[in-house]
């Protein structure tokens, strides 16, 4: 795998960097259909289509940066139109989490009152279009890279200097700064610690721990476990961005990678199915206990390769 994404990095980017652009339009639509016809199922379909798109952002992301780093610097392919379409990039998976997490509360929202606050999917939807708008840009930007022909007069020229630009800035703050890489270790690892306890409680039950405890007490938990997996993945992504160079060429990461979006995918299935509520005081069907230990082990697999991160690839 190590070998498939960086020798076609490039290639992985562009296979997934209209994901994100499709699904906030599919996810929109169905927000939008369920406005209309005040329909509460089309409105839970799409808070679900935009929490995934949230999940599936992150590896787009992360393979435009590995690409980055490939592509050879000449005339038509410069420094400073692929940091402006990098900077676009970042803008954009920014907004689209917020969106998907404002989408997952309104989904536990829902499922502990019966319908989520119109606040929050109307924030939700507002984030996404923003989202949209800026991801559509970033792709305006992607293309101009190779095609100096269409490049708007003094489109990436104002920002000459390299330092001009965002990721740039944090790049330069992480690594010249004496407190905020261990600030951010701390933050990393306690969201991480946060997540994986809140989840750990929940899947234990669902395997028939605890059950004198009712599921929906336990389920009350789960945004502290999603605002854990925030902190995790933003912190995450400060020392991706402030130090890229360890992370594209490291096997361990690209597994994190895979294994974190399995393991928000988890708190997707804990809001949204009825099976899980359906236990108490019953034996969880085995399909139900299998996602529980799937999703253990993939936090394991997340711990583990994080820790490995300096001694598996040579990257560190």
């Amino acid at each position: 795998m190590d070998s498939l994404f960086v020798l076609n990095a490039a290639h992985l980017h562009l296979l997934l960097n209209h994901v994100p652009t499709l699904g906030a339009v599919g996810g929109l639509s169905l927000l939008v259909l369920a406005f209309i016809r005040r329909h509460d199922g089309l409105q839970q379909a799409g808070l679900e289509v935009l929490f995934v798109v949230a999940l599936l952002t992150l590896p787009v992301y992360v393979t435009g940066v590995a690409a980055y780093k490939k592509l050879p610097m000449g005339p038509e392919v410069t420094d400073v139109a692929i940091r402006a379409h990098q900077d676009a990039a970042l803008s954009g998976f920014t907004v689209a989490e917020l969106a998907g997490f404002i989408a997952w509360f309104a989904l536990w929202q829902a499922r502990r009152r019966g319908r989520p606050s119109p606040a929050l999917v109307g924030a939700a939807t507002v984030l996404s279009i923003l989202a949209l708008a800026i991801m559509a840009r970033a792709a305006t930007l992607g293309g101009e890279i190779h095609h100096s022909e269409i490049r708007a007069a003094g489109a990436v020229t104002a920002a000459m200097n390299p330092q001009a630009f965002v990721a740039a800035q944090i790049s330069h703050f992480m690594v010249y700064s004496r407190w905020a890489w261990p600030l951010a270790e701390t933050v990393h690892f306690l969201g991480l610690s946060l997540s994986f306890g809140v989840l750990l409680a929940v899947n234990l039950r669902i395997l028939g721990v605890m059950r004198q405890v009712p599921f929906a007490e336990l389920h009350a938990w789960l945004p502290w476990g999603m605002l854990g997996f925030g902190a995790n993945l933003i912190t995450g992504m400060v020392f991706f961005v402030g130090q890229p160079g360890q992370y594209v060429e490291s096997a361990p990461f690209h597994w994190k990678i895979v294994f974190l979006m399995l393991a928000g995918a988890n708190f997707l299935y804990l809001t949204v199915f009825k099976k899980a509520w359906a236990t108490d005081g019953l034996e969880a069907p085995f399909a139900d206990k299998a996602m529980a230990v799937g999703s253990m082990l993939s936090w394991l697999a997340v711990l583990y390769a994080g820790r490995m991160l300096p001694f598996i690839g040579d990257a560190f």
